[in-house]
């Protein structure tokens, strides 16, 4: 199933790709668009996201990060799959229920098969994690 834009609410105007059971129905779901800044991947934080201490969870900000590298990279990625093969992250700090959850970030290189991504995920503007990553471009099977 391709991107679904939708259509009203907090997210209308935003693209998520339903088909992606992960990302959309147990991480996420996770959104992105392209604004006059760039690229931008978002989601609002939800209980679902949070871990004991009220924060969110280290595994649910990594996975976020792992989205936005394709966000980042959306039009080096013309159109097709890719897979992550490298990834690094620092944590900064923990978002909290509620808070606007944003990943904004660079294309380093791309290449005929590889793109290398940097960006810095925040919450309400804090900066929460720092991250970096590698994909792979792949052709769809048929």
């Amino acid at each position: 199933m391709p991107p679904v834009t939708i259509e009203s609410g907090e997210w209308a105007g935003w693209i998520n790709w339903p088909d992606e059971p992960f990302e959309h129905d147990t991480a996420g779901p996770f959104y992105f668009r392209i604004d006059e800044q760039g690229p931008v991947a978002a989601f609002r934080a939800e209980r679902k996201h949070m871990n004991g201490a009220q924060v969110m969870h280290g595994g649910c900000l990594m996975t976020f990060a792992d989205f936005a590298l394709f966000a980042i990279a959306n039009k080096e990625m013309d159109g097709g799959y890719g897979l992550t093969v490298a990834f690094t992250s620092e944590f900064l700090d923990g978002p909290k229920v509620g808070e606007w959850v944003e990943a904004r970030g660079e294309v380093l290189r791309a290449g005929r098969s590889l793109v290398f991504v940097r960006g810095i995920v925040t919450a309400d503007g804090r900066p929460c994690l720092n991250f970096s990553g590698t994909l792979k471009k792949v052709r769809k099977q048929a």
